[in-house]
């Protein structure tokens, strides 16, 4: 039942990260361990996706329902696959630089005790190299970002 929740300012907009995060197709690119994804079905803000995952000799399929909020923000509820459960959400809010806080939350269990017993051992790891994954994709996508523009410097004070 290994479960993660983080919040991370980074120094992209709302809407690039939210946009990221929905091109679920794309992830084969760039997230270690999805081999596959496909959208089987659109419904206004919601898609249907496969995901294929592997990692040495298991090789996974699952589906998930995901939902565009209208505020930003990212549902994705487990349909079939070799999960009992699988929670996940993403929201994403404005920073006062003009970057953002997202804030990712994950929560799944395994059917198989094998899988959850190995996924358990490496899990911290394998969330490091994910989110680690999604902002590299950002930097690749959107350049350094907000942060690592130039600031104007601080007004010298008057002499005097």
């Amino acid at each position: 039942m290994p479960t993660h929740a983080e919040k991370r300012h980074l120094p992209w907009t709302p809407e690039q990260l939210h946009r990221l995060v929905a091109e679920v197709d794309k992830y084969p690119e760039f997230l270690p361990w999805c081999k596959a994804a496909r959208i089987t079905r659109r419904e206004g803000n919601v898609f249907y996706a496969d995901l294929v995952i592997a990692f040495k000799v298991f090789r996974e399929r699952f589906t998930s329902r995901v939902t565009l909020l209208p505020d930003l923000g990212i549902d994705v509820a487990y349909i079939e696959g070799p999960f009992h459960y699988l929670n996940n959400h993403w929201r994403f809010e404005r920073a006062p630089d003009g970057g953002c806080i997202v804030d990712f939350y994950v929560d799944f269990e395994f059917r198989s005790k094998i899988l959850q017993n190995l996924v358990g051992m490496l899990f911290n790891e394998a969330v490091s190299r994910m989110v680690a994954a999604f902002e590299a994709r950002a930097r690749q996508l959107y350049g350094p970002g907000l942060a690592a523009s130039p600031r104007p410097a601080p007004a010298a004070a008057p002499a005097g």
